[in-house]
């Protein structure tokens, strides 16, 4: 049995139809740049987060750089975050000048631990930005009265790069911060054939400033009313985000079930630690499934070689990878994430996933412990 990380392929032939039809469509229209098609998926997304804008661009990255930019961060400003994240939630800050603070995640849930976020701001503090990391929602409303307590000039922007349809008490991530920064890149639960990426917020004056942003700094064509960016959505993206909307809630139950079956039948196995999704009223949407285990390297070799590709997110902490050596921090300094980098594994998931390829997984992994 062959079973891959993401099987894109066979998620495009059980929607082939409506995708054939919807790229057939712009290419009849011929509306390739920002055509009727980005509006009409902006507005649909919006509204699935619950809030007021959605402004399409042209990759999560840009998402999170143009969200900085519209949040009017500058040179020598401090943003905190969390230091088990993919590198492009802090490559954005660098790039603009500002200062990535960095804090360890909980060791339970893996998500940003708010009371070293607390410890961690200062009077440069101008905005925290919170991982949904894996899918599963960072603790918003603790963040959010974080927020209140010490300074109403402290926004919260969200990276909710993999959490398309996660939510705390009913309420989506990317409608709980000022603004949220979105990735469509195709392994996503929502993603594209290709890069792209959208900002949302309740904000008028942020959703007008990201439009201008995107589109070469131009309010109008020609009009261009400060230094911007070639960041737009790709037409054919938006119509193909537009079909997959439509689908992601019950894909993302799928992945649910999935998850569920996989806690079920792994449950105290050897030293095999899997995700918990005990706190109420959190769901997450199973972006990911990332089981820890001191065997790690032996179990991903031994299901590689039975055919079950897995993956690791992410191996090297970003505080001790090459490139940001600059920003001072040491081994040791963020003992968690560290750990977690050397135990963590990422099961195939997603919506596709037979019932024979999901027993065999879970019967693949339950040998290499008894053994």
């Amino acid at each position: 049995m062959n079973i891959p990380l993401v099987n894109l392929a066979r998620q495009y032939q059980s929607i082939q139809k409506e995708i054939d039809a919807a790229i057939k469509g712009v290419c009849t229209k011929s509306d390739f740049i920002l055509g009727s098609a980005v509006n009409t998926f902006e507005t649909s997304f919006a509204r699935y987060i619950d809030t007021t804008h959605c402004v399409g661009l042209a990759s999560g990255t840009d998402a999170i750089k143009l969200m900085l930019l519209a949040a009017g961060i500058k040179p020598g400003d401090e943003i905190i975050t969390q230091a088990n994240t993919f590198i492009s939630t802090i490559l954005p800050v660098i790039e603009l000048g500002a200062k990535p603070v960095l804090v360890d995640c909980n060791p339970e849930t893996g998500a940003i631990d708010v009371a070293l976020v607390e410890a961690a701001i200062t009077k440069k503090t101008r905005a925290l930005l919170p991982v949904h990391l894996y899918g599963r929602p960072a603790p918003m409303n603790e963040l959010k009265n974080l927020q209140i307590n010490k300074s109403t000039n402290l926004q919260i922007l969200e990276d909710a790069a993999q959490a398309h349809g996660s939510s705390i008490n009913g309420n989506k991530c990317g409608s709980f911060g000022d603004m949220a920064a979105f990735s469509f890149y195709p392994g996503k639960n929502l993603g594209a054939y290709g890069d792209g990426g959208a900002v949302t917020t309740k904000s008028a004056r942020y959703a007008k400033t990201l439009t201008i942003l995107r589109n070469i700094g131009q309010r109008k064509k020609y009009d261009h009313v400060r230094l911007g960016f070639n960041s737009r959505l790709d037409t054919i993206q938006a119509a193909v985000l537009s079909v997959k909307l439509n689908h992601l809630d019950r894909w993302n139950k799928k992945r649910a079930a999935v998850a569920q079956t996989f806690i079920k039948e792994l449950a105290d196995i050897g030293d095999l630690t899997l995700p918990s999704n005990s706190t109420p009223g959190v769901e997450t949407n199973w972006h990911l499934f990332v089981v820890r285990t001191k065997k790690r390297d032996a179990l991903m070799k031994y299901l590689e070689k039975n055919g079950i590709h897995c993956g690791i997110h992410y191996p090297i902490p970003i505080h001790t990878t090459p490139a940001l050596k600059f920003l001072g921090y040491k081994q040791g300094t963020f003992p968690v994430s560290e750990k977690r980098a050397q135990t963590m594994i990422s099961l195939p998931i997603y919506a596709e996933l037979k019932e024979n390829e999901i027993d065999y997984i879970t019967r693949t992994i339950r040998k290499f412990f008894s053994t």
